[in-house]
């Protein structure tokens, strides 16, 4: 039960990146800097790396190379079927900027990660706290079940 809990944050960020892809192309404000929508890109999919990195790497002890890689490669073809999805939507186009923009920001939060341990060990830590704190709550519910 609580492996599945490491799937959450990802399927979030997912749905996050779904619904402003989803948006038509005159209802989204973005900052008036120069290349505004590539640093949002490269933002989001750096979050979507670190919730793959997340849910990936205890799965089955795997090196860190092959973590990094099929974390890249998932935003990959996420970011590829964003871009499918967004040909669909009015004023909205499929950009292969935004794809490399995309790209980007999964590779730098892998890099990050493969080179900090320090950055590993706090993804780890939370999970184990947050582990923790669901476990409590389901030893509680479940003897506050079977007093009835």
């Amino acid at each position: 039960m609580l492996f599945l809990l490491r799937i959450i944050p990802m399927l979030l960020v997912m749905g996050i990146i779904f619904f402003f892809s989803h948006q038509s192309g005159n209802t989204l404000y973005l900052p008036p800097l120069p290349g505004a929508d590539k640093i949002c890109h490269m933002a989001i999919y750096g979050l979507l790396a670190m919730a793959v990195l997340w849910y990936f790497s205890p799965a089955k002890q795997l090196p860190l190379v092959k973590v990094a890689l099929k974390t890249v490669l998932f935003c990959l073809v996420y970011g590829i079927s964003d871009e499918f999805h967004q040909s669909f939507i009015p004023q909205r186009s499929v950009s292969g900027l935004d794809l490399l923009a995309d790209l980007v920001g999964a590779i730098v939060v892998c890099m990050i990660w493969l080179n900090s341990r320090k950055f590993r060990v706090s993804l780890e830590s939370w999970y184990r706290t947050v582990a923790k704190k669901l476990k409590w709550v389901y030893i509680k519910i479940k003897y506050n079940n079977e007093s009835y």
